[in-house]
């Protein structure tokens, strides 16, 4: 089994919805490459970037259209870096800061990074609930409590394969872009005046009402350039297969340029179109504090009647819906590279809606619902604050030449690059700033309580931050195989045997091997076939089956020719197959596929607890094949 010739594997040749770009020409080629900015493009028309448009639109009118603008660019600009990371170096950005820096560096990068799925996912819950309200007449309460059952509705899409799941995906930016599209027919904002909001106004002065533009400007770039959708996007890149050569790389790049120059375009569009929308019809009506989401549907339906917004509540709940999709996948993928931990999607997804319900609640009950509308704000703020993080390795990795070779970013793009981060750094650190000054201000009696924890708390981070941009240019690392969560291939002993004609043996890459080959040769003896089976587990492979070719996959591929030459060294007849996603179902199609009529399966002696977290594999493949399966348990001592 060769990595290779994968095109005469015969568990690639088993993927139905394998997409290979290198047999295609022209516009064929350009669509199939043409995908991962689309899931990506999701976040930047969730319902925080609702909140900060409307809020900008109605208090300043179109003057920060050109904070949009700039960060649209700015978005494109890093998010080209990471499908130029993902493409070139087979990793996603959390599986190269595992390589660049301590483990505990990475374990802080991965709780702030946890950190910011949980705020855009406050905003998704907000948003959709403040959706069913308009629409539907439910309490807030009520619909921030049904948003978890949107885990359903993911286990659905998952199941039925990511095709369907992009399709739900792409058709919900569809009913955004038509009902934002109507609506803004609707309104008729003066053309002049909108072209007048792309000239720069001055952010830093002292007074009250520029603190107000900078914090809301700041909540535009956070909800614009979104820190988890770097990593999503240096991960979905790896699901088109390339020629891994210096030409197939420049091609990949190329058309993934493309695809996200085209898909971060269509949401600025959408962007723009709500903070036209707000300005149009609130600011130059006389409403300029129309921060929240529910009195701009109460604004729009007096001013205009009823069909906008009708229209604004179905997209609202469009975009929270579609936005929740790609932060789990997000949050699984920071998972895996920072901290090696993988456990089952749904309990994943169910673990970041808890904590995004629990804020929303808490501000429901104890401030009112007209609270809500600061606290999506606030959570747009958060991601800004966490982006520098996620921008600054990023900004590292793309310009190492070691690693990169000859696709190492430009100088120009390197200076554009920095520039873009000591822009979100400085502007985050002037808010930072400025909120302390407020607090100290506004009420003495807190005093104490944030020079102990606010401040040591803030100076903590900013040192991390520090050591986060100095660490790859004093210490020079070497590049550790990812292997995310099993370990790497151990060394085979002298095999016994026994009987069956053809057996499989699934592998994971643990000591575990070792036992389970032995007890499968005194099974089947000499003359009889062994299918080495490993599955692929990354969330890459979850969603897009066979078509992911990341690190982890092809080191699979590496380790499972290795364990394969060694049975063939002993003299026994032996085959390597790899399967993508679900364990079980793909254990289970190989063992149907190949007639296999025996099966060793290792098992890692779980509790309960373990099983309902990681997933019992074993347990599923008995109930999905009719041959026997031998489980063999690790030994202790």
């Amino acid at each position: 089994m060769s990595k290779n010739n994968t095109n005469d594997n015969h568990s690639l040749g088993n993927v139905h919805s394998s997409v290979n770009p290198e047999s295609l020409t022209g516009w064929r080629k350009i669509m199939a490459f043409l995908g991962p900015a689309y899931l990506v493009s999701v976040g930047y028309m969730d319902p925080g970037n609702w909140a900060t448009d409307i809020a900008g639109g109605s208090a300043f009118g179109y003057k920060l259209i050109w904070v949009l603008f700039a960060s649209n660019l700015i978005a494109l600009l890093l998010q080209s870096l990471a499908a130029r990371l993902g493409i070139v170096r087979g990793l996603d950005l959390a599986q190269a800061s595992k390589n660049a820096y301590p483990r505990f560096v990475n374990f802080c990068l991965y709780i702030l990074a946890q950190v910011a799925i949980i705020a855009c996912d406050l905003a998704e819950i907000i948003g959709m609930a403040i959706g069913l309200k308009l629409l539907f007449h439910l309490p807030l309460i009520w619909g921030v409590s049904l948003t978890i059952t949107d885990t359903v509705l993911m286990l659905y899409l998952m199941n039925k394969g990511m095709r369907k799941l992009e399709g739900f995906i792409i058709s919900m930016i569809f009913i955004i872009g038509v009902s934002f599209l109507v609506e803004m027919f609707i309104v008729g904002p003066q053309v002049l005046d909108v072209a007048k909001g792309f000239i720069p106004s001055n952010l830093f002065k002292n007074d009250a009402v520029s603190q107000q533009m900078l914090y809301i400007a700041i909540g535009i770039i956070g909800a614009t350039v979104m820190p988890h959708n770097l990593y999503l996007h240096s991960s979905l890149v790896q699901t088109r297969k390339i020629t891994r050569t210096e030409e197939g790389f420049k091609s990949a790049i190329k058309f993934n340029l493309f695809d996200t120059v085209i898909a971060l375009n269509l949401a600025f569009f959408v962007n723009a179109a709500i903070l036209i929308l707000a300005a149009t019809a609130f600011f130059k009506n006389g409403y300029f504090q129309v921060a929240e989401i529910q009195d701009a549907y109460k604004l729009l339906e007096h001013i205009f009647g009823r069909i906008a917004p009708v229209l604004f509540a179905i997209a609202l709940i469009a975009s929270g819906q579609s936005s929740t999709i790609t932060g789990t996948l997000a949050g699984q993928i920071i998972m895996e590279g920072h901290i090696n931990l993988r456990i089952e999607p749904w309990l994943r997804r169910l673990l970041t809606r808890v904590l995004a319900i629990v804020p929303a609640v808490f501000t429901i009950i104890y401030f009112g619902e007209d609270a809500l509308g600061s606290l999506i704000i606030l959570s747009q703020v958060v991601l800004s604050l966490q982006l520098g993080f996620a921008v600054i390795p990023l900004i590292h990795f793309t310009s190492d030449k070691k690693r990169m070779g000859n696709f190492a970013i430009s100088l120009k793009v390197k200076i554009l690059a920095w520039a873009s981060a000591i822009l979100i750094v400085g502007l985050n650190a002037k808010l930072v700033y400025d909120q302390i000054g407020d607090w100290l201000k506004g009420n003495p009696q807190a005093d104490l309580y944030i020079y102990i924890f606010v401040i040591p708390i803030v100076i903590g981070i900013a040192l991390l931050l520090v050591y986060v941009f100095l660490r790859p240019m004093l210490y020079k690392h070497t590049d550790k195989p990812i292997y995310v969560p099993h370990g790497i291939a151990n060394s085979i002993n002298e095999l016994d045997a026994v009987i069956y004609k053809h057996l499989a043996i699934t592998i994971d890459f643990s000591k575990n091997d070792n036992d389970c080959m032995r007890h499968a040769i005194m099974q089947g003896g000499i003359h009889a076939t062994y299918t080495l089976i490993h599955v692929v587990e990354t969330a890459g492979a979850r969603y897009y089956g066979g078509q992911v070719m990341d690190n982890e996959t092809q080191s699979d591929f590496d380790n499972l020719d290795k364990y394969v030459q060694v049975m063939k060294n002993l003299g026994y007849k032996a085959e390597g197959e790899i399967g993508f996603g679900n364990p079980a179902d793909a254990i289970a199609d190989i063992v149907n596929k190949n007639g296999i009529d025996f099966i060793v399966m290792g098992s890692h002696g779980h509790k309960a607890l373990k099983d309902l977290i990681f997933g019992t594999t074993v347990n599923s493949v008995r109930h999905k094949v009719n041959v026997p399966v031998l489980i063999v348990k690790p030994q202790k001592g």
